[in-house]
């Protein structure tokens, strides 16, 4: 049985990991609308961002990092 899909599913885990220890804020643009009244919309667009705890970097690249071994050792 190949183990692939486990290596290559390790090796995305372990990027998204180390890119979320990297940057630890992810920022986004949300649309509101303020006014809407019949044919008439008044939007307003604001910045969020989204803090990312390192602990959850952590987690995933450590686990990226099993998976890789645990796949290289089956194949």
């Amino acid at each position: 049985m190949r183990r692939t899909p486990m290596i290559v599913t390790g090796v995305i885990l372990a990027v998204l990991g180390a890119t979320g220890l990297l940057w630890q804020k992810i920022g986004y643009t949300q649309r509101e609308t303020l006014v809407d009244v019949g044919s008439i919309n008044i939007t307003a667009d604001t910045q969020r961002s989204w803090a990312v705890p390192p602990i959850l970097g952590g987690i995933a690249m450590a686990g990226g990092i099993a998976l890789i071994v645990i796949g290289a050792r089956k194949s």
